[in-house]
């Protein structure tokens, strides 16, 4: 099948496989694949490996094999390597000395734009939801300290913690997505551009906090819960003792450094041995090696080093079903691209392009809002856009870096019932579901809207 009958079975098939896995609780792994395996046969793709004049096609179940395989040889260790940092700056307290550093920065008259950017730092490395756990305690301290509104509070941690869960690697993600869409080596590219749709991303959220902080109460203002709320003195004694500012810092930033220095040495024209160091360094999986070797130095540095099988077992569990769920999209992005999709998009590429760079984030906030998970929205949306970048005309660097923005704009639009964010922001807000609504869900879709019209502003000058 070819043409437009079979773009309207792939429109079909993503409605399937959203229905799939929203309505009747399909895993994601299985209802990416299902549908793979059956748009694939539509498509045309045989049932098993042939030749024909000479040429080998690959059957169904090659393909498929290819674009599972594919996935874990470009990204899985890369994957497992940003968990660890970030299982390490929990278990540490690194991730609160971080926060601590950046409040110490802004100042405590600010305390939304303090709590935002804590979230947006500390979620670099680790995920949102275990961001918002950890730096809830520094949030309510800060409530009780600044007598600000506590909704607003919430709204800013979780729109920071969101931003850069969604933009900047080393997040799964934005990693993936990026694998995906061929820049795996240049991650440094998708973090810049992460950073600058950050802003206006959270200077919207913001706004909306402090009016919605304005309306809405949660339970822990309209009523005295009799909770004691830790000081800040508290929250670090409870660790015992916080690392240091560099030891903390490090694990993050070392890889980064690595990374840019890569670029550099290839802007500059390096040669020799010089190059040949930084490219090695700089390469995705060593920085990031490098950024656990200073991760697993700060863990027994604090005494916790008895602890490092058990935090490596458990980001291993963690990261699996990620993995798998990330290797289901690059199926589906195999498949699609051994089908007569791509060729039917180029010949009519002008219609398509008339939507642009709206069209990942259009598909991934679909995503987002029919199955909850950010990442399976980021990863199957990228599996589905690879194949058509050179149609949609996003086939340069600049363009695809920004064409993954995009899609972590569509994968936080909306945070809903269906997204375990959700829950937690809202629990831990002290909120009602119906609050829920009105803050987290509002809250990321204003988030999300913003972000868009940042990649949108940059598409104008990007090539």
């Amino acid at each position: 099948m070819t043409g437009i009958p079979f773009l309207i079975v792939f429109v079909l098939a993503i409605v399937v496989m959203i229905v799939l896995i929203s309505k009747f609780k399909v895993h994601p792994f299985i209802s990416i694949l299902l549908v793979s395996l059956i748009l694939g046969l539509i498509g045309g793709i045989p049932f098993v490996d042939k030749t024909v004049d000479d040429t080998k096609i690959s059957g169904i179940a090659s393909v498929i094999g290819a674009g599972f395989s594919g996935t874990f040889t470009s990204i899985g260790i890369v994957i497992i390597l940003g968990a660890m940092i970030g299982a390490i700056l929990e278990v540490t307290g690194a991730a609160l000395k971080l926060a601590d550093m950046v409040c110490k920065l802004v100042g405590e008259k600010h305390p939304e734009v303090a709590i935002m950017i804590m979230g947006w730092v500390v979620s670099i490395p680790v995920f949102c939801d275990s961001g918002f756990v950890v730096l809830n305690p520094i949030r309510k301290a800060l409530v009780k300290r600044t007598k600000s509104s506590a909704v607003a509070m919430t709204i800013c941690l979780s729109a920071g913690l969101y931003a850069s869960h969604v933009f900047i690697p080393p997040t799964p993600g934005p990693i993936a997505a990026a694998n995906t869409l061929g820049i795996g080596n240049n991650i440094l590219l998708v973090m810049g551009l992460g950073v600058l749709v950050s802003i206006p991303a959270l200077v919207g959220t913001y706004f909306f906090a402090k009016s919605a902080g304005k309306k809405i109460k949660s339970s822990d203002e309209v009523a005295d819960n009799g909770e004691e709320i830790m000081s800040y003195e508290e929250l670090v004694a409870s660790y015992g003792e916080l690392p240091s500012g560099f030891l903390s810092l490090a694990p993050i930033i070392v890889p980064i450094i690595l990374m840019a220095m890569s670029n550099v040495a290839s802007i500059f024209g390096w040669t020799g041995a010089v190059y040949t160091l930084f490219a090695f360094l700089g390469t995705p999986i060593i920085a990031l090696a490098v950024g656990v070797a200073f991760a697993v130095v700060l863990l027994f540095k604090m005494k916790l080093g008895d602890k490092l099988y058990d935090l490596t077992n458990d980001t291993l569990k963690t990261v699996g079903p990620i993995l798998f769920v990330t290797a289901a999209g690059g199926v589906l992005g195999k498949v699609i691209s051994a089908t007569s999709l791509v060729s039917f998009i180029t010949e009519n590429a002008n219609v398509f392009q008339t939507i642009g760079i709206f069209f990942p984030f259009l598909l991934a906030a679909i995503l987002k809002s029919a199955q909850g998970s950010s990442t399976v929205a980021i990863t199957t949306t990228a599996g589905i856009m690879a194949p058509l970048m050179g149609a949609l005309g996003m086939s340069s660097p600049a363009m695809a870096a920004l064409c993954v923005i995009a899609i972590g704009a569509g994968a936080m639009t909306v945070s809903h019932a269906n997204d375990s964010y959700f829950w937690v922001v809202t629990n831990f807000g002290e909120m009602t579901p119906e609050q829920g609504y009105k803050t987290q869900t509002l809250g990321t879709l204003v988030e999300g809207l913003c972000s868009m019209a940042g990649v949108f502003i940059l598409s104008l000058f990007l090539h």
